[in-house]
């Protein structure tokens, strides 16, 4: 059976003005103090979030209980973990609003999420010519992937500015768009500026001129609400270790008919169904992009995180940062 985590039941009456206080002695690493023997302060997580005891207690009770490699197991241990692997996988789809679990596609962080879609997306969809309408304000991730694919493809990547305010100049980003834009790919809340952008907006611009949008959610994914159905988005990635989860474990989200029609991104056990000498043939969404081992501990402790934050509340979690900013 799997375990039954613990939730911070305060919590659950918290007023916004009362989450910092609630919840801080959940976190262990905050316990410690700084320099002159002030309480620790640590306010580096758009790099990274702190860890929650439910988020360390979940991974504890995997290693102790239920360690075992999934899906291809008969003995009980190995149901178990597949039940909290792909348990976890449900919980990622629920958060992000997916039609179903099959188009949340492992992987280990947000970048190897964007890698995938412009390998097995981009290679098979873009020829020479065809644009990729990035920002100013992306990060690394949602920059190097795209210019490595124009290096192989001979696509042209362009990129919207950014208004006096630093916010997203949509006027630019419109003037940009044109009959060869196949795909818009940005940040939902940017990492230095901290700007929320007009995703829903965005996507309705890009569709009407025939292009797909990729979302970067990172850094909005344990802030506020989302939900890709409302943002009109074709793939959204996250990160766990963003979301107060363990390294090493993030997802692609896309829509299942563009996932069915695209290839494999890596080849090797658990994304085949056949193996012949001469070829192969591929699993079914979503392990036909999961080869190998995955991270299993890491994905049940990224499924205890995103039950951290519903039970706090993302409404009141959005809340409480306005009320920290006025």
């Amino acid at each position: 059976m799997t375990s039954t985590l613990s939730v911070p039941q305060a919590a659950a009456v918290a007023e916004p003005d009362n989450l910092a206080a609630l919840t801080r002695p959940d976190f262990p690493l905050l316990a410690q103090t700084a320099c002159l023997g002030q309480p620790l302060i640590y306010l580096d997580h758009a790099a990274t979030s702190q860890k929650p005891r439910q988020v360390l207690e979940a991974l504890q009770h995997y290693y102790d209980h239920d360690n075992a490699n999934v899906h291809r197991g008969a003995h009980q241990l190995s149901a178990r973990a597949t039940e909290g692997f792909e348990g976890a996988r449900a919980k990622a789809a629920a958060f992000v609003g997916a039609a179903n679990p099959n188009e949340i596609v492992f992987t280990r962080n947000a970048s190897e999420a964007i890698n995938l879609v412009a390998r097995s997306w981009g290679e098979a969809n873009l020829r020479p010519g065809d644009e990729v309408l990035l920002t100013v304000m992306e990060h690394h991730s949602n920059l190097v992937p795209w210019q490595l694919l124009a290096d192989r493809t001979g696509c042209v990547l362009r990129h919207a500015g950014l208004t006096d305010t630093g916010e997203l100049d949509l006027n630019d980003l419109r003037s940009k768009l044109t009959q060869r834009t196949r795909l818009v790919s940005l940040v939902q809340v940017s990492n230095t500026l901290g700007c929320l952008n007009p995703i829903a907006e965005v996507a309705a611009l890009a569709h009407a001129a025939g292009a797909l949008v990729l979302v970067d959610a990172c850094q909005s994914l344990p802030h506020l609400p989302v939900n890709v159905k409302q943002l009109g988005a074709d793939f959204l990635v996250g990160s766990s270790h963003k979301l107060c989860g363990p390294t090493g474990m993030g997802f692609l989200w896309g829509r299942e008919a563009l996932l069915e029609a695209m290839p494999p991104f890596l080849g090797g056990g658990e994304m085949i169904q056949d193996v012949y000498l001469d070829h192969s043939t591929w699993a079914g969404l979503p392990h036909k992009f999961e080869a190998g081992t995955p991270a299993i501990g890491e994905a049940v402790g990224m499924g205890a995180a995103l039950d951290y934050l519903q039970a706090i509340g993302l409404d009141r979690i959005h809340a409480w940062e306005q009320q920290l900013t006025r």
